[in-house]
């Protein structure tokens, strides 16, 4: 399995960015998918997850309001809207596929992106 992210770069806050996931190497449908993020210095953090159905979508209490996960199976792509960004959002953010487990942890998905940087300043 490879997830291929893109989408991140420099916005100044309040702004928004679409990053988007591109999965190979299997039947993209049939799983959960999600992102993480890791600012400097600090440990990677669960940010959303969806399930292969769109069925059931959880954010973490900062992106909700202000991030949307989506997906599109026929495309094989997962996304991540980000509007009235912070500069507090400043990570890399990685494109992640669900295993088992609690959704929060970082353990609980098999795949991950190389990850995409994204900067906000203020």
């Amino acid at each position: 399995v490879q997830l291929v992210e893109s989408g991140g770069g420099l916005v100044q806050a309040g702004g928004s960015l679409r990053l988007s996931c591109a999965a190979s190497g299997r039947t993209f449908g049939s799983v959960a998918m999600g992102w993480f993020r890791q600012a400097p210095g600090k440990e990677r953090e669960f940010v959303a997850r969806i399930t292969w159905s769109a069925g059931i979508i959880v954010y973490a209490d900062s992106a909700k309001g202000r991030f949307t996960i989506s997906r599109d199976n026929a495309k094989n792509t997962v996304y991540l809207q980000m509007i009235s960004l912070k500069p507090e959002d400043t990570a890399v953010y990685y494109c992640v596929e669900y295993r088992a487990g609690s959704i929060w942890s970082v353990g609980s998905y098999n795949y991950w992106g190389q990850g995409t940087q994204v900067t906000v300043s203020s």
